[in-house]
């Protein structure tokens, strides 16, 4: 059977996760690569890096789909004395083609958010935001099947996330309950106002900072509103690839592999002994 031309995954890709959908700010797309490129085997990542295309030499992939554009605000030099030139110099060497799918990847009813609220148990969720097609837009928005207090939501997060430095942060009361939940998979400071995360009993995100966070928890203290959970950025993306690489097999009837490294930057916390 003959292997399918970059142009074409390409092409099939596109009704996966169709670059329309793509925040303004975004830069989806293909990155490094030729179209009639042979394509075998893919890889999927959250982070292309230097160890991730390693991994992916290893497992023989001839492209890499990363969830974040290595090339998201522009550059003026690919030259190998800076980062991106020299992942783009690693990737070329390695006959690597590099395609970014990031929020067009998370606005589908399949993406990163919808996947972050399956595992953790939301039933008939939606869109936070809604999008211009059916289904489509920004976060979800459903319930638990049972309620539970925050502190048990918050446990059963932290064994559905892969492993990293920092679990789980939340900012409410241990034994207040939850059955309205809203997600954002990535950073998602920018819903907290929005009408469906506040009429929610609890708000999941990542990246949260520490003032618009104190502002968010202070007004809920007076006049009602969600806790808060923050997570680390990159597994809460990460539980996406294993559902966007069964979307590719089927489509694409190839190899797909899916990235066991952890590219989150934090790599380890201290607590003070005996607290």
């Amino acid at each position: 059977m003959a292997k399918p031309t970059l142009e074409s995954v390409l092409a099939q890709i596109e009704t996966l996760w169709p670059e329309s959908g793509a925040e303004e700010w975004d830069s989806p797309g293909l990155v490094v690569g030729s179209s009639q490129k042979s394509i075998a085997s893919i890889h999927l990542v959250v982070d292309v890096t230097p160890e991730t295309i390693a991994e992916a030499r290893e497992v023989g992939a001839d492209l890499i789909i990363a969830h974040h554009p290595l090339l998201l605000k522009g550059v003026t030099s690919v030259a190998e004395s800076t980062y991106k030139g020299h992942v783009v110099a690693e990737l070329i060497r390695a006959g690597i083609a590099l395609y970014s799918a990031h929020t067009n990847a998370d606005v589908v009813p399949t993406g990163t958010s919808s996947r972050l609220a399956d595992l953790i148990g939301v039933v008939g969720h939606e869109p936070v935001v809604p999008g211009s097609r059916p289904g489509h837009g920004l976060g979800r928005v459903g319930s638990l099947p049972q309620e539970m207090s925050l502190y048990e939501l918050a446990v059963a997060l932290g064994e559905v996330l892969p492993q990293t430095a920092v679990g789980p942060v939340i900012a409410g009361e241990p034994d207040a309950r939850v059955t309205r939940v809203a997600v954002c998979a990535g950073a998602g400071d920018s819903l907290l106002q929005e009408p469906a995360v506040l009429d929610s009993d609890v708000y999941i995100t990542s990246d949260l900072r520490h003032h618009p966070a104190s502002e968010f928890r202070e007004h809920a203290k007076l006049f009602g509103g969600p806790s808060l959970i923050t997570i680390s950025h990159f597994a809460a993306e990460w539980l996406w690839l294993d559902g966007a690489a069964e979307e590719l097999r089927s489509m694409l009837g190839v190899g797909v592999t899916v990235s066991e490294l952890n590219t989150d930057p934090w790599t380890f916390q201290v607590h003070r002994v005996g607290e």
